[in-house]
């Protein structure tokens, strides 16, 4: 362990402390360069990338089309946090916050902006009056559990556990603590209900399975064995009736970059796109760039 920190009486940021995510990360915000936002022909436009929170509104656009809603139809557009789209110009006008997912939604009289992934949800799920349970007030809360949660889970655990340049004890075994604390407060729920909040799958389910759904199924931070997932029977229970659900499916590929390229589509502008225009049919061949 490194020896222990002594803050200075005024912090500055004088160089990027390491790690993979080091290069996306300023403690200033706004713009880095000029460009416009592409648009495409559908009412939504959404920026974003399949991170667990870019998840959560593609998975929520596919299921509102699987119910039959065309209006719900969608162009999604990738975002590489890893190569600074979010500092754009266009896009820092869509989210003054560089955050991805973010939404245009230009069927409204003047183009309506939205962004955090919790929101988002919330405003299409209003919208077509969809996904949003018998009890509103339960449903919220637990979609608010869910915003307030994950950065420990994301920011803390997997940040310290995958991604830091040095493996420090003490956060590790922090946040460790806290994410097994948090997927027992989803295990004792999900005990006696079906979905989180009772019989009836909403937006709480769709965001909180975007984040735990996929640490408990092994896809977050390689950690499965780490924090023994398994131990978790409803959610595991829970998690595996959402993955099973073809919109998910076709929502996880969504704005992905990473992994099996027949499992990327990256950017999205018709249902057709998940049989033609996945990574592995019009991506770049041997020897090109990625």
């Amino acid at each position: 362990m490194s020896d222990s920190y002594t803050p200075p009486k005024v912090w500055t940021w004088e160089e990027e402390s390491g790690g993979r995510f080091a290069s996306i990360n300023r403690p200033i915000s706004g713009a880095t360069h000029d460009k416009d936002l592409p648009v495409g022909k559908h009412p939504h436009q959404l920026y974003s990338l399949a991170t667990p929170n870019g998840v959560k509104v593609t998975v929520l656009f596919e299921e509102l089309l699987a119910l039959g809603i065309e209006e719900a139809e969608y162009d999604a557009w990738l975002i590489n946090i890893m190569e600074g789209d979010q500092f754009s110009s266009g896009f820092v006008d869509v989210n003054p916050n560089s955050k991805i997912p973010a939404l245009m939604d230009h069927s409204t009289p003047e183009p309506t902006r939205v962004f955090e992934s919790g929101a988002i949800l919330l405003y299409l799920a209003e919208k077509f009056d969809r996904f949003l349970g018998p009890n509103r007030p339960e449903m919220i809360s637990w979609l608010m559990w869910q915003m307030g949660s994950a950065p420990y889970l994301g920011g803390g655990f997997g940040h310290f556990y995958a991604y830091a340049p040095e493996k420090w004890e003490y956060p590790i075994n922090r946040f460790a603590m806290e994410v097994k604390r948090q997927l027992d407060v989803l295990d004792r729920q999900l005990a006696d209900n079906q979905f989180i909040v009772g019989e009836d799958y909403t937006i709480a389910d769709m965001a909180i399975w975007a984040w735990y759904g996929q640490l408990a199924l092994g896809r977050q931070y390689e950690a499965g064995e780490f924090l023994d997932v398994e131990s978790y029977k409803h959610v595991q229970r829970w998690a595996q009736e959402i993955d099973a659900r073809p919109a998910v499916k076709r929502g996880r590929m969504v704005n992905r970059a990473m992994g099996d390229p027949k499992y990327q589509l990256r950017n999205r502008h018709d249902a057709g796109d998940f049989e033609t225009q996945t990574w592995d049919k019009i991506g770049p061949k041997e020897g090109e760039d990625s």
